[in-house]
């Protein structure tokens, strides 16, 4: 079970893991929050203490460097993203390992109250044997995406340590805020300078992902008529009201996340704060056709415009910004680094499968601006929350898939 890479990968992921580095799509800065730099810093000097050459930490908070190549060959990219997502507490993560993991119920130390269940996690039942990487319970763990950064950190130190492996030049780049849609900086894909990429950002074992979500992000601002609330009648207009219908009118039964599955699109509301004077509701906009995206964007501005009439004296305005765009549209145009991967992927003894990710890599944004960059797996599980976990072997399978895919760039094959 054990393999040559298992201690270093547990070793790094755990050293990531505990350092907070959530992002922040509130934060106009790049990166949107400066925690994002302890991570940076620490990869910068780590890939040039195992012998990487070019190593920078650009001003847009990315670290680049160059694998040489040992033989002729496209340069290929690998990236992964440091930042943890938002939507969970992820100060003090404490990574823990359950060695051998015995097919039963994990608990967590810091809340008693929490259990991951085979049952409920069907992936974990294969896992009988591994050792599994969980936090303690009261944050995520991080291996979204601090496991695709430990894989491609190790693969780069055994590439390194073993020049007699024949591989064209590599480009390595670690990205912050992918998590709120912008980790692909504009001056990127000219800095990273590769043929192609992948990301090292996806889940079970055998997963090869080049098609995503088409993705926008919608910001609705309503404002009302204050005044004292004694004197009010035929005079206040309440935010909040205003609000409450919008959210209401949408389709729920239908087009939120908690009914869709599969080719499904949806529209999720992040976020609603302010007041009765007041109100500013957050959205995320996602399908997987460019069409179907602009029809629920234009829905939710007739919802807007509807309100709106009903309330003249209020003033309510809908803001929607692309996000990224769904990466088949340009793969399917040359799969080659789709093929080579499925390729590497045989290599392994491992059946490849491409399924349509419910969300978005930096790969999305990556190949919309010019460098085909399909998702390759990891082994997270449950990410976002706190019954996050991961197989130390599934991410040794993953390091030996980036070690086999290099190989076969190089040899055209």
């Amino acid at each position: 079970m054990q393999t040559p890479f298992d201690q270093e990968l547990e070793a790094r992921l755990a050293r990531y893991a505990a350092i907070d580095s959530q992002s922040d799509e509130d934060s106009p800065t790049s990166p949107s929050t400066e925690i994002q730099f302890d991570v940076l810093r620490l990869l910068e000097g780590e890939l040039t203490e195992i012998g990487a050459q070019d190593v920078t930490l650009t001003d847009y908070g990315t670290v680049l460097a160059t694998i040489p190549g040992t033989v002729p060959g496209p340069t290929v990219g690998l990236l992964a993203h440091v930042d943890t997502a938002p939507q969970f507490n992820a100060s003090g993560v404490k990574p823990r390992v359950i060695r051998g993991y015995n097919g039963g119920e994990i608990t967590y130390p810091d809340d008693p109250a929490l259990v991951l269940s085979p049952e409920a996690s069907p992936y974990l039942a294969e896992k009988i044997g591994h050792d599994i990487i969980t936090a303690s319970g009261l944050t995520l763990l991080g291996a979204d995406d601090k496991a695709g950064v430990a894989i491609i950190m190790t693969a780069a130190r055994h590439l390194l340590e073993n020049p007699q492996i024949a591989h064209g030049p590599i480009r390595i780049a670690f990205t912050p805020d992918e998590e709120i849609g912008r980790g692909v900086d504009s001056r990127l894909p000219k800095d990273l300078g590769a043929d192609f990429a992948y990301t090292f950002d996806g889940g079970r074992v055998g997963e090869l992902e080049y098609e995503t979500f088409s993705a926008d992000a919608a910001e609705v601002k309503i404002t009302g008529v204050s005044i004292h609330p004694g004197f009010a009648k035929g005079k206040m207009v309440n935010a909040i009201h205003l609000a409450s219908k919008i959210i209401e009118m949408l389709p729920q039964a239908t087009m939120t996340p908690e009914v869709t599955e599969g080719l499904e699109g949806f529209w999720h509301a992040t976020e609603m704060s302010g007041g009765s004077s007041q109100m500013k509701i957050k959205m995320i906009l996602r399908d997987f056709e460019r069409d179907g995206l602009e029809k629920t964007g234009e829905m939710l501005r007739k919802v807007c415009a509807a309100v709106q009439a009903t309330e003249p004296r209020a003033t309510i305005t809908c803001e929607i910004r692309p996000q990224y765009r769904n990466m088949r549209y340009w793969l399917e145009q040359d799969m080659t680094p789709v093929n080579l991967a499925q390729a590497a992927c045989r290599d392994l003894g491992l059946e490849p499968v491409s399924v349509p990710i419910r969300g978005g890599t930096d790969g999305s944004r990556l190949t919309e601006m010019g460098v085909p960059c399909p998702n390759l797996f990891t082994g997270m599980q449950n990410i976002h929350g706190p019954l996050e976990w991961i197989s130390v072997q599934d991410m040794a399978v993953a390091t030996g898939l980036c070690l086999k895919l290099v190989e076969r760039a190089a040899s055209g094959t």
